[in-house]
């Protein structure tokens, strides 16, 4: 997309990307479930241990989207991956490029780190941007199920594996 720029997330833009985090609970119908704040994404992106990486698409000063990734492994392929945790483009937004650019992005940074792809999930019912990984190369590795563990089930097991 002319115009737009991508660069690193800093520190300083974390009120930036909680409100694009925001706009992305709204369109997914899960506001009531937004944990995160600033504290929290500066701790966890910005602090000594950052756990996450984020680039961040503007155009004349405007946040237009956000990609926020980090690194993963595949023991089967032995080769590094960047898992893209959220992509979110601001609806007024969408279907101008700036999806395109920040996975564009995505891939650039995987290659400079020596990965060999990107991996990322989609919500089913989210046909424009399933559209969109599609027309890049993305394919669905629909024989995997992805699982989740957190809250109580979580700290039972971490108990467990503590030996507490």
């Amino acid at each position: 997309m002319p115009g737009v720029t991508i660069r690193p997330a800093v520190e300083a833009d974390c009120a930036t990307l909680l409100s694009l985090i925001r706009e992305l609970a709204v369109f997914e119908g899960l506001l009531d479930h937004l944990v995160v704040d600033e504290a929290r994404l500066r701790r966890d992106g910005f602090g000594p241990t950052p756990r996450f990486s984020c680039l961040l698409a503007e155009a004349d000063g405007e946040a237009l989207g956000l990609a926020l990734y980090f690194p993963t492994y595949s023991t089967f392929a032995g080769e590094g991956a960047l898992y893209v945790e959220d992509l979110i483009v601001r609806e007024a937004a969408r279907g101008r490029g700036v999806g395109r650019a920040l996975l564009a992005a995505c891939a650039a940074e995987a290659e400079r780190q020596g990965c060999a792809r990107v991996m990322l999930a989609v919500l089913d019912w989210n046909r424009p941007a399933r559209q969109l990984y599609e027309s890049l190369g993305f394919r669905e590795l629909s024989a995997w199920r992805p699982y989740g563990l957190a809250g109580e089930a979580f700290r039972a097991l971490a108990r467990e594996g503590r030996g507490d």
